[in-house]
Protein backbone atom coordinates (compact mmCIF):
# COMPACT_ATOMS: atom_id res chain seq x y z
CA UNK A 1 0.00 0.00 0.00
CA UNK A 2 1.42 3.17 -0.77
CA UNK A 3 0.19 6.41 0.88
CA UNK A 4 -1.19 9.27 -0.71
CA UNK A 5 -0.94 13.48 0.06
CA UNK A 6 -5.07 13.79 -0.14
CA UNK A 7 -5.24 10.76 2.73
CA UNK A 8 -6.75 8.21 0.68
CA UNK A 9 -4.53 4.95 -0.21
CA UNK A 10 -4.08 3.06 -3.06
CA UNK A 11 -4.28 -0.40 -2.96
CA UNK A 12 -3.07 -3.57 -5.71
CA UNK A 13 -5.12 -6.20 -5.45
CA UNK A 14 -4.88 -9.08 -7.71
CA UNK A 15 -8.79 -9.19 -8.42
CA UNK A 16 -9.02 -11.59 -11.09
CA UNK A 17 -7.39 -14.46 -8.20
CA UNK A 18 -10.00 -12.71 -5.79
CA UNK A 19 -12.58 -13.33 -7.96
CA UNK A 20 -13.74 -17.03 -7.32
CA UNK A 21 -14.34 -16.05 -3.68
CA UNK A 22 -15.04 -12.69 -4.08
CA UNK A 23 -18.82 -12.88 -2.87
CA UNK A 24 -17.92 -15.27 -0.68
CA UNK A 25 -18.22 -12.15 1.60
CA UNK A 26 -21.97 -11.37 2.58
CA UNK A 27 -22.58 -7.90 1.11
CA UNK A 28 -20.33 -8.76 -1.97
CA UNK A 29 -22.74 -12.19 -3.03
CA UNK A 30 -25.96 -11.15 -1.60
CA UNK A 31 -26.78 -14.53 -1.29
CA UNK A 32 -28.30 -14.35 2.04
CA UNK A 33 -31.75 -13.17 1.47
CA UNK A 34 -31.69 -10.39 4.73
CA UNK A 35 -28.58 -8.90 3.04
CA UNK A 36 -29.79 -8.96 -0.32
CA UNK A 37 -33.14 -7.24 0.97
CA UNK A 38 -31.27 -4.24 2.88
CA UNK A 39 -29.19 -3.67 -0.30
CA UNK A 40 -32.02 -3.38 -2.55
CA UNK A 41 -33.98 -1.43 -0.04
CA UNK A 42 -30.79 1.01 0.16
CA UNK A 43 -30.71 1.10 -3.81
CA UNK A 44 -34.42 2.34 -4.08
CA UNK A 45 -33.56 5.26 -1.53
CA UNK A 46 -30.69 5.83 -3.45
CA UNK A 47 -31.85 5.32 -7.23
CA UNK A 48 -34.36 7.27 -8.82
CA UNK A 49 -37.73 5.79 -8.74
CA UNK A 50 -38.41 6.12 -12.64
CA UNK A 51 -36.40 3.67 -15.23
CA UNK A 52 -33.03 5.83 -15.40
CA UNK A 53 -29.58 4.87 -17.53
CA UNK A 54 -26.89 3.82 -14.84
CA UNK A 55 -23.15 3.41 -14.67
CA UNK A 56 -22.01 1.14 -12.09
CA UNK A 57 -18.49 1.31 -11.78
CA UNK A 58 -16.07 -0.98 -10.05
CA UNK A 59 -18.63 -3.34 -10.43
CA UNK A 60 -17.17 -6.44 -9.13
CA UNK A 61 -19.63 -9.91 -9.61
CA UNK A 62 -22.25 -7.08 -10.25
CA UNK A 63 -24.09 -7.91 -7.26
CA UNK A 64 -25.28 -4.01 -7.24
CA UNK A 65 -25.80 -3.91 -11.33
CA UNK A 66 -28.28 -6.98 -10.54
CA UNK A 67 -30.28 -5.04 -8.18
CA UNK A 68 -30.48 -2.28 -10.39
CA UNK A 69 -31.38 -3.70 -13.28
CA UNK A 70 -33.96 -5.93 -11.11
CA UNK A 71 -35.76 -2.71 -10.27
CA UNK A 72 -35.45 -1.46 -13.75
CA UNK A 73 -32.95 0.84 -14.54
CA UNK A 74 -30.70 0.36 -17.60
CA UNK A 75 -27.38 -0.57 -16.18
CA UNK A 76 -23.28 -0.72 -18.00
CA UNK A 77 -21.48 -2.15 -15.82
CA UNK A 78 -17.33 -1.59 -15.91
CA UNK A 79 -14.56 -3.42 -13.94
CA UNK A 80 -10.93 -3.83 -14.79
CA UNK A 81 -10.51 -7.22 -13.98
CA UNK A 82 -11.54 -9.80 -16.66
CA UNK A 83 -12.93 -12.17 -14.16
CA UNK A 84 -14.61 -10.18 -12.21
CA UNK A 85 -16.66 -9.14 -15.59
CA UNK A 86 -17.15 -13.30 -17.02
CA UNK A 87 -19.09 -13.19 -13.60
CA UNK A 88 -20.98 -10.33 -14.11
CA UNK A 89 -21.52 -11.15 -17.71
CA UNK A 90 -23.16 -14.67 -15.96
CA UNK A 91 -25.29 -12.80 -13.11
CA UNK A 92 -26.91 -10.23 -15.30
CA UNK A 93 -27.37 -12.76 -18.51
CA UNK A 94 -30.84 -12.00 -19.68
CA UNK A 95 -31.26 -8.24 -17.80
CA UNK A 96 -31.49 -4.94 -19.43
CA UNK A 97 -27.58 -4.44 -18.61
CA UNK A 98 -23.84 -4.63 -20.68
CA UNK A 99 -21.05 -5.36 -18.71
CA UNK A 100 -17.85 -3.59 -20.03
CA UNK A 101 -14.16 -4.46 -19.48
CA UNK A 102 -12.01 -1.38 -18.39
CA UNK A 103 -10.66 1.21 -16.19
CA UNK A 104 -13.51 2.35 -13.53
CA UNK A 105 -11.36 6.01 -12.94
CA UNK A 106 -11.66 6.53 -16.93
CA UNK A 107 -14.60 4.36 -18.11
CA UNK A 108 -15.10 3.22 -21.52
CA UNK A 109 -18.89 5.19 -22.56
CA UNK A 110 -17.26 7.58 -25.01
CA UNK A 111 -19.37 10.30 -24.67
CA UNK A 112 -22.24 8.69 -22.83
CA UNK A 113 -24.19 10.35 -20.20
CA UNK A 114 -26.05 8.47 -17.72
CA UNK A 115 -28.81 9.36 -14.85
CA UNK A 116 -26.92 7.60 -12.00
CA UNK A 117 -23.29 7.02 -11.23
CA UNK A 118 -22.96 3.94 -8.60
CA UNK A 119 -19.85 2.95 -7.09
CA UNK A 120 -19.13 0.96 -4.05
CA UNK A 121 -15.65 0.59 -1.97
CA UNK A 122 -13.62 2.11 -4.92
CA UNK A 123 -13.19 5.79 -4.47
CA UNK A 124 -10.90 5.51 -1.67
CA UNK A 125 -8.17 3.04 -3.39
CA UNK A 126 -7.46 5.43 -5.92
CA UNK A 127 -4.67 7.26 -6.30
CA UNK A 128 -6.11 11.06 -7.35
CA UNK A 129 -9.89 10.93 -6.09
CA UNK A 130 -10.56 14.78 -7.03
CA UNK A 131 -9.87 14.47 -10.40
CA UNK A 132 -11.83 10.74 -10.71
CA UNK A 133 -14.47 12.74 -8.93
CA UNK A 134 -14.59 14.89 -11.79
CA UNK A 135 -15.24 12.51 -14.22
CA UNK A 136 -17.56 10.69 -12.73
CA UNK A 137 -19.46 14.25 -12.06
CA UNK A 138 -18.75 15.13 -15.90
CA UNK A 139 -20.50 11.34 -17.03
CA UNK A 140 -23.67 12.73 -15.40
CA UNK A 141 -26.84 14.39 -17.14
CA UNK A 142 -28.00 17.75 -15.48
CA UNK A 143 -29.19 17.03 -12.52
CA UNK A 144 -27.79 13.56 -12.39
CA UNK A 145 -27.10 11.64 -9.60
CA UNK A 146 -23.46 10.53 -8.03
CA UNK A 147 -23.82 7.48 -5.27
CA UNK A 148 -20.79 6.83 -3.26
CA UNK A 149 -20.40 3.63 -0.87
CA UNK A 150 -17.67 4.29 0.65
CA UNK A 151 -16.14 3.97 4.57
CA UNK A 152 -12.87 3.36 6.78
CA UNK A 153 -11.66 0.27 7.35
CA UNK A 154 -9.48 -1.53 10.27
CA UNK A 155 -8.05 -0.43 13.79
CA UNK A 156 -4.48 -0.87 13.39
CA UNK A 157 -3.78 0.62 9.98
CA UNK A 158 -7.42 1.88 9.15
CA UNK A 159 -7.65 2.54 5.34
CA UNK A 160 -10.38 4.44 3.60
CA UNK A 161 -11.58 8.12 2.90
CA UNK A 162 -13.40 9.30 5.73
CA UNK A 163 -16.74 11.04 4.77
CA UNK A 164 -16.17 14.21 5.95
CA UNK A 165 -13.13 14.17 3.35
CA UNK A 166 -15.16 13.33 0.65
CA UNK A 167 -18.11 15.70 1.23
CA UNK A 168 -15.28 18.20 0.93
CA UNK A 169 -14.07 16.74 -2.28
CA UNK A 170 -17.33 16.99 -3.96
CA UNK A 171 -18.86 20.21 -2.64
CA UNK A 172 -17.01 22.93 -6.08
CA UNK A 173 -18.53 19.77 -7.92
CA UNK A 174 -22.58 19.03 -6.55
CA UNK A 175 -24.99 21.37 -5.75
CA UNK A 176 -26.13 19.08 -2.91
CA UNK A 177 -24.63 16.10 -0.97
CA UNK A 178 -26.25 13.76 1.99
CA UNK A 179 -24.49 11.11 4.26
CA UNK A 180 -26.31 7.95 4.88
CA UNK A 181 -24.59 6.35 7.86
CA UNK A 182 -24.19 2.56 7.09
CA UNK A 183 -22.09 1.27 9.74
CA UNK A 184 -24.92 0.74 12.41
CA UNK A 185 -27.17 -1.44 9.61
CA UNK A 186 -25.56 -5.01 9.86
CA UNK A 187 -28.06 -6.54 7.76
CA UNK A 188 -26.03 -4.78 4.70
CA UNK A 189 -23.37 -6.56 5.86
CA UNK A 190 -24.46 -10.22 7.56
CA UNK A 191 -23.05 -9.19 11.03
CA UNK A 192 -22.07 -6.16 13.11
CA UNK A 193 -19.25 -3.65 12.59
CA UNK A 194 -17.41 -1.17 14.24
CA UNK A 195 -15.70 0.80 11.53
CA UNK A 196 -16.95 4.05 9.63
CA UNK A 197 -19.26 2.58 6.64
CA UNK A 198 -21.66 5.43 5.03
CA UNK A 199 -23.30 5.96 1.20
CA UNK A 200 -22.87 9.79 -0.08
CA UNK A 201 -25.69 10.80 -2.67
CA UNK A 202 -25.03 13.89 -4.36
CA UNK A 203 -26.65 15.64 -7.51
CA UNK A 204 -25.24 17.91 -9.90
Amino acid sequence: MANQSDGTTSVRVDWDAAAAAFDDEPDHGLRDPEVRAAWEDRLRGWLPQRACDLLDLGCGTGSLSLLAAEQGHHVIAVDRSPAMIGLARAKLAGRDAMCLLGDAAAPPVGSRRFDTVLVRHLLWALPDPARVLRRWCDLLRPGGRLVLVEGVWGTVGPVGIPADRLTALLAPLTGHARVERLSDDARLWGREVADERYAVVATV
